[in-house]
């Protein structure tokens, strides 16, 4: 790898396409013959129907030291099952289709009801962690990589760039966090990291001081990317948000089990495209307005558990700070944009601004009013200690699933 950089402890590679991808993937199959590598694919079933994972799936055929690909099926019918199945049976890898919504997954979520232990709320993140549980329960994997299932521009090299930090041996990483410039159509995207996530540490930091925590998000140059590679040891003792907080969930797990030096990030793509989530100002229960609230009260979380006393006054202030903060950087946005040819529209862009303090504000007033509030999923260890046939049990029945329906 070329360019090794360090940013706040966090080690950052990029430019590797200083190296030849053939060396790359030379090293990666070595390491996968006594490190096995296993991939998980959350996917909507309507993602099926897109443009990005056919191409998606081609590319990962290319890909040798992958073991097995996990895909977690959500919102989908028996019929669309089965559909599902014959679509990703054409990767190579041991492939396991899971249908989150069978009757014999839904009896399994109602164990863990009764127990007390279901996810809170059905999306990404209970998506997931029942993909982790599953690979645990495999108990064949060294190394885990993750990513969604609706990037337009995906190409083989991104997984290649992922899951080397944590799959050589010789390296002491533990996590790795892909990032790469939002960049498409000739638009600069990213609006909520860009928007929202980055002016708002700016705004913690001035309102609240300083905090090892705020600086170690700061050190990511992409925290909200959906791709990511970790050495399954973390995986039962990992606890992750159900909402859209599930990729700060991981790198505040990161923060809590890890050393700073244990965590890298790394460049895997200079072009990245994929489904962009609408605004929704007017309705904060979806999109982008509920994406961000959910963020938001991620981070708040975290920083409460790490003692840090939030009242209504300080998230008033953090508002103002954010608005503020979120101006300034929009300037300097602006100028990136015309320096590099691209576009940005600057009403859309204050619009956002506006609507992101907004969810500041809502995140604040729901962590005041309920801040007992647990949405994290519990850790397969504590499912495990509670029930400990489950997760034969929930490995049985995706079988069963795949053999009945397959």
């Amino acid at each position: 790898m070329a360019d090794f950089q360090q940013n706040g402890n966090i080690a950052q590679f990029h430019n590797l396409r200083a190296r030849p991808q053939e060396e790359l993937i030379y090293e990666l199959d070595t390491f996968a013959q006594s490190r096995k590598i296993s991939l998980i694919l959350p996917s909507l079933y309507s993602e099926l129907e897109g443009d990005a994972l056919p191409n998606i799936l081609a590319e990962l055929c290319k890909v040798s030291y992958l073991h097995r690909v996990i895909v977690g099926l959500d919102r989908a019918d028996e019929a669309q099952f089965r559909h599902a199945r014959d679509f990703f049976s054409v990767l190579p890898q041991q492939t396991t289709v899971i249908w989150n919504d069978s009757p014999r997954m839904l009896e399994i979520q109602s164990r863990l009801k009764a127990l007390g232990l279901g996810p809170v709320d059905p999306g990404k993140g209970k998506n997931v962690w029942g993909c982790m549980g599953y690979l645990i329960s495999c108990a064949d994997s060294a190394v885990m990589a993750i990513h969604d299932c609706d990037i337009v521009t995906y190409q083989r090299e991104m997984l290649d760039r992922l899951v080397y930090p944590v799959a050589n041996p010789t390296f002491s990483y533990q996590l790795s966090k892909g990032y790469y410039p939002r960049v498409g159509d000739g638009k600069l995207n990213g609006r909520v990291t860009r928007l929202l996530v980055s002016p708002l540490l700016i705004a913690l930091k001035r309102t609240i001081g300083d905090r090892d925590y705020i600086d170690y998000l700061r050190a990511f140059r992409y925290p909200l990317s959906g791709e990511m590679a970790l050495r399954t040891g973390l995986l039962p003792d990992l606890r992750i948000p159900s909402d859209w907080g599930l990729e700060i969930g991981v790198l505040s797990e990161a923060w809590r089990n890890l050393g700073p030096r244990q965590v890298c990030q790394v460049e895997i793509a200079d072009q990245y495209d994929h489904k962009h989530q609408e605004l929704s100002p007017e309705d904060a229960s979806t999109g982008l307005a509920r994406m961000s609230t959910d963020i938001c009260k991620a981070v708040y979380r975290k920083l409460a558990a790490d003692g840090t006393v939030f009242t209504p006054h300080v998230f008033r202030t953090l508002k103002a700070t954010y608005y503020r903060s979120a101006l300034d950087l929009l300037e300097a946005y602006w100028a990136d944009a015309k320096m590099n040819g691209l576009t940005i529209d600057r009403h859309a862009e204050e619009r956002s601004i506006e609507m992101f303090g907004e969810s500041i504000a809502r995140a604040g007033q729901m962590f005041i009013e309920n801040p007992q509030e647990t949405p994290f999923i519990p850790t397969w260890n504590r499912v495990h200690s509670a029930d400990p046939t489950l997760l034969g049990d929930f490995r049985a029945a995706v079988a069963a699933d795949e053999q009945e329906f397959g």
